[in-house]
C-alpha cells in the first residue's frame, strides 16, 4: 500500500495564500480573489480541489475563459520551480484511474465504496454552445473571470446551490467590468470571501522582478500601455485600460462624464433595435432612440441557442413594459442569405414575427469600428446596459504572442456579440426615421404606415 499525503508534493499556502486557503478548507462555498499575477492563484485552487475530490466525491471543474486557454494555463502548464506539471503535483498518478488528454479529464479510483471524482479543464466560452449545462459539479473554479463569459456564473449558480457545492473566483482585473462586480459583492455580504492583495501586498516578487517586468511591458506596448498593463497585473488596478481594447478611451469618457444614467424614452417616437446574427445562433439586441443631439441607448439583451421567436417575444415583452413605440430592426446583410431548411431568409422570418428588418450599409469591420468610436461620445446609456457596456470595454484586437505584436482582427469571445451589434447601430442611427409618418387608410381597412421617405446610403428591402 502507498500512502499519499495531500496537499501532495510538500506543497503548503505561502502566507499570503493562508487566507483564503483557511476559508477554502473551513468549509467556505463563496470566494473572490482578485490577486496580482504570479501570486499563485491557480495553485491554491487546484490542491484545494484535490483535496475536495477525497473529502466529498463528485464532479469538479477548473474554468478558463476560452478552452484552449485552459490547455495551455492548466493542463499543460509546468511548474518552473519544480519541473513537474500544475495537474500532477495537484493530483497524483498513484490516485487516478485515468487520464484523458484530450478532453482534459481526470477521474480519481474509488474509495470507501464510493465512485471516483472527477475534474476536468473547461472554458466558459462553451456557455454559449450549451456545453455542461445540467451537469452535477460539486465545485468550480472560475479562473481569469475578468476575461470569461459573465454568463458561466449565472449558468452553474443554480447547479452549485442544489449540490450544496463551492465556487471560487480567481482572477487578475480587467477594467470595471463583471469581476469588479462580483469583488464588491463579496465585500458586501458576510457569506462571501474577499480580498485584493497586489504585489505589494504579498512580497511574492521582489523589486527587482517588478522593476523588469516594468521593462518589458513597456517595451512590449509602449509607455502608456505598458505602465497600465503592469498596474493591472501586479498592483491590481481595476481602472487601467484593457490591453488591446478597440474603445477604451471612448467607454472610460463615457464613465468619467456620468454618461450612464436612467434616462427613458420620449413617447411618440420609434425605439430602434439593431442586431447581432451571428453563427451558432449567438444573437445580440441593443435597443435606442434619439434624443435631440443624443443617442439614448436603453436596452440590451444576448442568448444563444434559441431562434429568432426568442428575440421577437423579448421585443415585445419589453415594449410592452416600458411603453416603447415598435420601431425598426437594423440587421446585417448576411440576414437576407436563405437558411438551410426553411428556404427562408432571416429577414422573411423576422418580418413574419411582427419584426421590421432594414440592412445596414455595407462597411468594413474597420469603418464598422470608426463608427463606433464617433458614435460613442454621443451616447447616454441606462443602467440595465452594463452587460453591454462591459462588453464594449473589453472588445478587443487579438494579440499574437510569436509576433508579439496586435493583429488587425479582434478577439473573438463573448463580447463580440454586443460589439458586433453596436457596430451595427453606429452604422444605422443616422438613417432612421424618429416617429411614425402620418398614416393613410387602404381600401381594406388596414392601417399600414408608407414607408420612410428613403434617406441617403439606407437600403430598403
Amino acid at each position: 500500500m502507498i500512502d499519499i499525503t495531500l496537499p501532495h508534493n510538500g506543497w503548503t499556502p505561502r502566507p499570503h495564500q493562508r487566507r483564503l486557503w483557511n476559508y477554502l478548507r473551513n468549509g467556505g462555498k463563496r470566494a473572490v480573489a482578485v490577486w496580482h499575477r504570479r501570486a499563485g492563484k491557480d495553485d491554491v485552487a487546484l490542491h484545494h480541489t484535490a483535496m475536495s475530490m477525497i473529502e466529498r466525491p463528485g464532479n469538479y471543474w477548473h474554468m478558463l475563459p476560452e478552452f484552449t486557454m485552459a490547455r495551455k494555463a492548466i493542463w499543460t502548464a509546468v511548474n518552473s520551480h519544480t519541473g513537474k506539471r500544475r495537474i500532477d503535483e495537484a493530483f497524483p498518478l498513484e490516485l487516478r484511474e485515468s487520464t484523458n488528454e484530450q478532453e482534459m479529464f481526470i477521474r480519481l479510483k474509488g474509495l470507501g465504496g464510493h465512485s471516483g471524482s472527477t475534474w476536468q479543464c473547461v472554458g466558459s466560452d462553451s456557455v454559449t454552445r450549451g456545453s455542461g449545462i445540467g451537469s452535477s459539479t460539486a465545485g468550480i473554479v472560475f479562473s481569469e473571470f475578468a476575461l470569461a463569459n459573465p454568463s458561466a456564473w449565472a449558468y452553474y449558480r443554480p447547479i452549485l446551490e442544489e449540490n450544496n457545492g463551492w465556487a471560487c473566483f480567481v482572477s487578475t482585473p480587467r477594467g470595471r467590468n463583471h469581476l469588479l462586480s462580483l469583488y464588491n459583492h463579496a465585500r458586501s455580504d458576510p457569506a462571501w470571501f474577499a480580498e485584493l492583495l497586489t504585489a505589494e501586498d504579498t512580497g511574492a516578487l521582489t523589486p527587482e522582478a517588478l522593476a523588469e517586468a516594468l521593462r518589458e511591458y513597456t517595451a512590449l506596448y509602449g509607455l502608456d500601455q505598458g505602465r497600465s498593463s503592469y498596474l493591472q497585473e501586479y498592483f491590481c488596478d481595476f481602472a487601467a485600460a484593457v490591453l488591446g481594447a478597440w474603445f477604451g478611451h471612448e467607454c472610460k469618457a463615457l464613465r468619467d462624464e456620468g454618461r450612464i444614467v436612467e434616462v427613458e424614452a420620449l413617447e411618440g417616437q420609434y425605439v430602434h433595435r439593431s442586431f447581432d446574427i451571428g453563427v451558432r445562433d449567438d444573437t445580440c439586441v441593443w435597443w435606442w432612440q434619439m434624443q435631440g443631439s443624443q443617442l439614448c441607448i436603453l436596452d440590451c439583451y444576448s442568448a444563444s441557442g434559441v431562434g429568432i421567436e426568442h428575440y421577437a417575444e423579448v421585443i415585445e415583452q419589453r415594449e410592452a413594459e416600458h411603453g416603447w413605440l415598435h420601431g425598426h430592426d437594423y440587421v446585417p446583410h448576411d440576414a437576407k442569405v436563405k437558411e438551410w431548411g426553411t428556404g427562408r431568409t432571416r429577414v422573411e422570418t423576422m418580418q413574419s414575427l411582427g419584426l421590421r428588418p432594414l440592412l445596414v450599409p455595407m462597411a468594413s469591420m474597420q469603418d464598422g469600428i470608426n463608427a463606433v468610436r464617433r458614435t460613442l461620445p454621443l451616447c447616454v446609456f441606462h443602467p440595465r446596459c452594463e452587460p453591454g457596456i462591459e462588453a464594449l470595454e473589453q472588445y478587443r484586437r487579438e494579440w499574437d504572442d510569436e509576433k508579439k505584436v496586435f493583429r488587425a482582427s479582434p478577439l473573438h469571445d463573448w463580447t463580440s456579440n454586443y460589439a458586433d451589434s453596436f457596430r451595427y447601430l453606429s452604422q444605422a442611427w443616422r438613417y432612421a426615421p424618429s416617429r411614425p409618418v402620418e398614416e393613410r387608410r387602404l381600401t381594406t381597412g388596414f392601417v399600414i404606415p408608407p414607408p420612410a421617405e428613403p434617406r441617403r446610403g439606407s437600403i430598403q428591402l
